[in-house]
């Protein structure tokens, strides 16, 4: 098979995760990399050993010989870039969220679709091996009817006031922070699971730290400057820090979430759990190898990751034996896996099903994020508009 080469647009917290997923393929050639000016990606190159640098992505754009680029930038930018990749002819996988409004992300997927480009947004959560078998044990209606859906996705991030990122500001991250940066993930991954859309939304969200300290010398995503020798400048905050959120979805069931960056000693804390009419099940992305399975009149179980226990919908996801744990990098990679295999197998975007999030995927996440912030707003049920 004669590689595929990939072009990566910004090398922040989550570009090089991008790169370091796509090399575990095999078949993919990370080929260029562009960043905001020249220096910096010829620094960003040879760190990460890729070959070519641009300082301006237009220029990796124009070369005949990359075929996919990953657009890893902040939020903001996500729309353009990813319309201008579209236009060029290349297929492409962005971060989240898709864009800025809904009518950004509505015109993407029509380009996409247009185009005939392969399109993915990186919820990659969807991608675990047990998040897959509980989707599977549904549809077979292991669980029965399902009647409750309820979680949270909490971290701790920016906990105190000196904690400071470019996603704090509305015009770089947009309008919402905690619900577009991880509400959108909970929301992606409960939706995949049982296979029902949210369609009304009841919101109560809040800025806990109105105020923050941003550092003079600057902090990188999950970073914190040291608190005796950063000089601070004071910046208000508009964006919520915590969210709870009660949801209606189309086939019938309800339930509610919760996701705050302000909770103590939660990393990366994403979790939910179903509720059916036959049985219940429990799963933690930070213990992402167990499933809780649980029963009324019998034990309940725990069902860890192991190739002969699972459904055959679920062997495709994971690649190690029983106790040799699969995490985070792994789904990384099984997004990444499916979205290049999905090209190499020359694929139809607009006939064939992806077993990745598409940029259609990506819309319905910011028709639910101004939903959203329009409960909130309203203090009512509001409806999913699409």
């Amino acid at each position: 098979m004669q590689k595929i080469k990939a072009g990566f647009i910004g090398t922040g917290f989550i570009g090089p995760e991008h790169i370091e997923a796509v090399r575990r393929l095999g078949f993919v050639d990370v080929a260029a990399v562009a960043e905001t000016s020249k220096e910096k990606a010829e620094k960003r190159a040879a760190e990460f050993h890729i070959p070519t640098a641009y300082g301006d992505y237009r220029d990796m754009l124009a070369d005949p010989e990359i075929q996919v680029v990953h657009n890893c930038t902040p939020n903001h930018l996500h729309y353009q870039i990813s319309k201008d990749i579209i236009l060029a002819g290349k297929h492409v996988i962005s971060e989240k969220p898709l864009g800025m409004t809904r009518d950004e992300t509505a015109e993407l997927v029509r380009l996409a679709r247009e185009n005939h480009i392969v399109h993915g947004v990186n919820f990659n959560y969807r991608q675990y091996p047990l998040v897959q078998q509980l989707r599977a044990m549904i549809a077979q209606g292991q669980l029965g009817t399902v009647h409750l859906v309820h979680g949270s996705y909490l971290q701790d991030w920016l906990l105190y006031d000196t904690d400071y990122n470019w996603r704090l500001e509305p015009g770089v991250g947009g309008n919402s922070r905690a619900v577009a940066d991880i509400g959108s993930h909970w929301c992606d991954i409960v939706q995949h699971v049982i296979g029902q859309r949210i369609t009304e939304v009841f919101a109560d969200l809040a800025t806990v730290i109105p105020v923050r300290k941003r550092s003079k010398q600057g902090v990188v995503t999950f970073g914190s400057p040291s608190q005796q020798e950063a000089e601070y400048d004071e910046v208000p905050v508009a964006t919520e820090d915590y969210a709870t959120v009660l949801v209606r979805f189309n086939g019938g069931a309800r339930g509610a979430f919760t996701v705050s960056q302000v909770s103590a000693g939660r990393k990366n804390r994403l979790s939910f759990e179903i509720d059916g009419s036959l049985s219940a099940a429990y799963w933690n992305q930070e213990e992402p190898e167990k499933l809780w399975i649980g029963h009324r009149d019998r034990a309940n179980e725990h069902l860890l990751a192991d190739p002969p226990l699972l459904l055959p919908e679920a062997k495709a996801y994971i690649k190690h034996p029983g106790g040799h744990n699969e995490g985070w990098p792994d789904g990384m990679k099984n997004m990444m896996a499916h979205f290049y295999r999905f090209i190499a197998e020359g694929k139809d975007p607009l006939k064939d099903s992806a077993n990745f999030a598409t940029f259609a995927d990506g819309h319905t996440a910011m028709c639910l994020i101004d939903a959203i912030l329009e409960s909130n707003q309203t203090q009512a049920w509001v409806k999913v508009k699409t």
